[in-house]
């Protein structure tokens, strides 16, 4: 259960810059975007809260942060024309690969 609960977390963590990038991309729905971003953000907190009762706190925060972080590179590829060069993926690929990383020495 607390994995369970690690896991939303972080895609919970994609909520709020996705909420932000929505305000500023669409500005006729800035007040439903800003309340996605502090649902999200809402959310992901407490999640993160539970789950770290029963995980070490620094492994949870990783896991965490890299789920938030590679979503939401995968998101503004997918949706708002980011760049996927070669580096960027390579370097958003480390962050993946310490995130199992962490999970699978936990």
């Amino acid at each position: 259960m607390p994995w369970l609960c690690l896991i939303f977390a972080g895609l919970f963590e994609i909520g709020w810059p996705l909420g932000f990038k929505l305000a500023d991309t669409y500005p006729r729905y800035f007040c439903h975007s800003i309340s996605l971003a502090v649902a999200s953000m809402a959310l992901s907190g407490y999640l993160l809260y539970l789950a770290q009762k029963s995980i070490p706190i620094g492994t949870a925060y990783v896991i965490w942060t890299g789920i938030g972080a590679v979503g939401t590179v995968i998101l503004g590829i997918c949706f708002f024309g980011d760049s996927s060069s070669l580096l960027r993926l390579l370097f958003v690929s480390l962050i993946l690969i310490g995130v199992v990383g962490l999970k699978c020495v936990h």
